[in-house]
């Protein structure tokens, strides 16, 4: 087997929240506050709450908690299943810069679930956290992915599962062995799903955290694998190439979860640059939507192709350039409250949708994505023009958004679920969460200040 693989789960196993500099712990913290706050309100989709209402049928005082009002228990696989995939549902969840891979919300649920059936202290649920977000970045930068593929359930499957076997208490050969059996679990999504409003996309990314409390029990049940299974996988099934030479560098100097970037556009992040320059043009003008004659957008190839100006649904407006751009310009904004099931059904975001012109820049697109660039002009009926571009959204290396932003962002999401005491009681106990005896005070935080259910 290969040798990287092997030091990556020696890597995970070994690995304690003392070794993680303060900085990094900080970081990490706010990053399980924003993917919570994520779960929090993409369980109340309503797809999501009638999967849940189906699987949650039995439930237990054992296993582990779902995230949603009523927080029913169910066992570990379930739950991770049901969270990941609400946290999927809004798109909202955070991911690294340079590489397509929304590790938090592969990772996480399954942590938390696990965690919580182990009784894992909060350090012990931390590490986990950060250990598999390493992994996470590592694995999808070596890894080269299909044309269509979708990050769900790929290799930050891989990731999830071996956050969970550390959990588990599985040591570093048993790690490997693993993520290795979950190389068979790997998935296919694809990103025609999204442009397409289809759902079935966020049930792939569910499916990592099944994987991360599935695949330890394989390990220990005494399943094996074959020593290559990772390499062949990623490198010639479901993948195109699989490069291992630098998977190792620095590993345990650089930390990839600091390499992240944060959402507050609650649609695919390719798409945000356009809104932040249309945005910058909107302020220089300030018009009223009837006052508009066209939005005209150039951008890199990977958002040029989000143009559809009439999404089916919820969850292809999240992929819609023209829907997006649109509701900002209707509504001041484009965040979660902006962009909601009504805003489908808007008049005037729906005429205005039709006004915005998506094209390909092709040196834009040369430049990804290192720099992911876009240049909105907006035209009004009376002559007056205005003209903006920006190379990477905000919340990148140079434009961070504050941790007062991404607070407000979580106080805004799981205001839906809970109540206002019991959010700033949350908020409390994550900033102390490395103190936890137990995974369980975060459920049980939830349970206490949950608004009641209808």
């Amino acid at each position: 087997m290969g040798r990287q693989i092997e030091e990556l789960a020696h890597f995970v196993a070994t690995t304690q929240w003392e070794d993680i500099p303060d900085s990094v712990q900080m970081h990490a913290k706010l990053v399980l506050l924003d993917t919570l706050g994520v779960i929090l309100a993409g369980s109340e989709r309503p797809e999501v709450a009638e999967l849940r209402s189906r699987l949650a049928s039995e439930t237990s005082q054992t296993g582990a908690t779902v995230y949603a009002r009523g927080w029913p228990r169910l066992d570990a696989r379930t739950a991770a299943l049901l969270n990941g995939i609400a946290g999927r549902s809004i798109e909202l969840c955070e991911g690294l810069r340079y590489v397509s891979c929304q590790a938090a919300i592969q990772v996480l649920p399954g942590v938390l679930a696990v965690g919580e059936q182990m009784q894992s202290t909060g350090r012990e649920m931390l590490t986990a956290l950060v250990t598999g977000y390493e992994l996470a970045g590592r694995l999808c930068t070596a890894f080269t992915p299909r044309q269509l593929a979708h990050p769900n359930g790929q290799a930050t499957l891989l990731a999830a599962v071996a956050a969970g076997a550390r959990l588990r208490g599985l040591d570093a050969k048993k790690i490997s062995l693993a993520m290795r059996i979950a190389s068979s679990l790997v998935l296919t999504p694809s990103y025609t799903n999204a442009v397409a409003g289809a759902t079935a996309l966020n049930v792939a990314g569910g499916m990592s955290g099944f994987a991360a409390a599935l695949a330890p029990e394989l390990a220990l049940a005494g399943f094996e694998a074959q020593t290559e299974a990772i390499e062949e996988s990623l490198g010639k099934l479901v993948g195109g190439g699989f490069l291992t030479d630098r998977l190792v560098d620095n590993l345990g100097q650089r930390w990839e979860i600091t390499s992240n970037y944060f959402r507050l556009y609650a649609c695919c992040n390719p798409m945000h640059p356009a809104l932040d320059s249309l945005h910058e043009a909107l302020v220089d003008l300030r018009p009223q939507p009837e006052e508009i004659e066209r939005i005209d957008v150039a951008t890199y190839h990977f958002a040029s192709v989000m143009r559809n100006p009439d999404p089916p649904n919820y969850f292809a407006s999240k992929y819609s350039l023209p829907h997006a751009a649109a509701t900002m310009a209707v509504r001041g904004g484009a965040g979660f409250s902006a962009l909601d099931d009504s805003s489908l059904t808007d008049a005037t975001i729906t005429a205005l949708r039709h006004r915005v012109h998506v094209v390909e820049n092709t040196e834009m697109s040369a430049l990804a994505p290192r720099l992911k660039v876009a240049r909105v002009t907006l035209t009004l009926k009376d002559g007056r023009i205005s003209t903006r571009q920006c190379d990477s959204a905000r919340g990148d290396f140079h434009r961070p958004f504050s941790e007062s932003e991404l607070r407000d962002k979580f106080r805004e999401l799981s205001s839906l679920v809970l109540t206002r005491e019991g959010i700033q009681k949350v908020e409390k106990a994550i900033d102390r969460s490395e103190d936890w005896s137990s995974v369980n005070v975060l459920p049980s935080l939830f349970r206490e200040n949950s608004l009641r259910c209808i």
